[in-house]
């Protein structure tokens, strides 16, 4: 079967790999829709982030949908031919994190697409993949898988607005409105925030977070001075969420973040200097979010019930025999949003 590969930075392929077979409790899925991730971006661009290196070939991506296509023995709940959308943790739910209900956080994660442990955890861009039972989450008719495959990323969004403890009737600010933050936007209307303002430095980008509930958005390249206004008497914002990763982001939600606010960092960027004085003296919080795990059934469950429009996220579908070309365009930030590679399984329907 194809499965997109890569071998090193900027050497991608769509090489053939051996197909699996269920074994109990598991399901054989079709792929039909896979999105490219930043993390799939590092290792395309830069063979890994930080110091995680590929050391091996590994099939990329995570964020995937597709339709069962055999069954484990003892699988019960699931039919051949049944539209799924797949959740890529696979946490051991033995460990202490996993008995104290922090799943993202397993010792022994498994979670697709990954360089962090060697042999590496091959990703989900491939034809067929083999899936615990847990993983699978039933797809209503109406639902395009393309939009299903969009679950991941979404679930992300939903664990970061979780992690702020509480966004409801609050102002919210945030930065860095490429597909994760703008599915974080969609997340937080849901949610019920007073008013949401959205800052990028890419007017694509922010015409994405419009549509997705923005009810402001600033640009910063063409305006750097547009949060200014925003740092009146200590700060407007009650809570910020940089998903950018960028640390000059981070360091201006000090200034217009009110004090006792919270600030959550979502984009994973590099080393960061923060003026901690003014950190401290406001008595901010900064909080991390790393990944999800139950959040991945509420995703589902709104894009199963229609809650969240997330169309205007997927800016691209391109067949998988061009995923090279695909990788190039999400890649271009002035150009794409979310592209997702697609395995011929049926029309994106979007």
């Amino acid at each position: 079967m194809k499965a997109v590969i890569c071998h090193a930075p900027k050497d991608l392929r769509v090489d053939a790999l051996e197909e699996e077979q269920p074994g109990p409790g598991q399901l054989q899925v079709r792929v039909a829709f896979g999105g490219i991730c930043g993390s799939d971006l590092h290792y395309f661009q830069h063979g890994g982030f930080g110091t995680v290196r590929l050391k091996e070939p590994m099939a990329l991506g995570h964020e995937v949908s597709g339709v069962v296509s055999a069954l484990g023995a003892g699988v019960e709940g699931f039919s051949i031919g049944q539209r799924v959308a797949i959740s890529p943790s696979r946490p051991c739910f033995k460990c202490r994190y996993c008995q104290l209900g922090q799943h993202n956080q397993c010792l022994d994660m498994r979670f697709y697409g990954s360089a962090m442990r060697f042999p590496h955890i091959q990703g989900a861009f491939r034809e067929k993949l083999v899936i615990e039972s847990h993983q699978a989450h039933a797809l209503r008719p109406q639902v395009s898988l393309a939009i299903a495959a969009l679950a991941e990323p979404l679930s992300v969004g939903l664990h970061a607005i979780n992690r702020a403890g509480g966004v409801f009737g609050k102002q919210v600010l945030v930065t860095g409105t490429g597909p994760i933050g703008a599915l974080l936007i969609a997340g937080l209307r849901r949610a019920g925030a007073a008013r949401i303002v959205a800052a990028d430095l890419s007017d694509n980008a922010l015409a994405c977070a419009r549509a997705m509930g923005a009810d402001e958005t600033l640009n910063l390249a063409s305006h750097p001075d547009a949060l200014a206004p925003y740092a009146k008497d200590k700060g407007q914002f009650d809570i910020m969420f940089e998903a950018s990763g960028s640390d000059r982001a981070l360091r201006a939600g000090l200034d217009v973040v009110v004090p006792r606010g919270v600030i959550v960092s979502v984009g994973m960027g590099g080393d960061a200097q923060l003026p901690m004085t003014q950190l401290t003296a406001k008595e901010l919080e900064l909080r991390g979010t790393f990944r999800f795990h139950p959040e991945f059934a509420v995703a589902v469950q709104f894009i199963n019930e229609g809650l969240v429009d997330l169309r205007p996220v997927i800016s691209h579908v391109v067949g998988v025999q061009e995923a090279v070309q695909a990788f190039e365009l999400a890649c271009d930030k002035t150009r794409a949003m979310k592209v997702q590679i697609d395995f011929g399984v049926e029309p994106a329907g979007i």
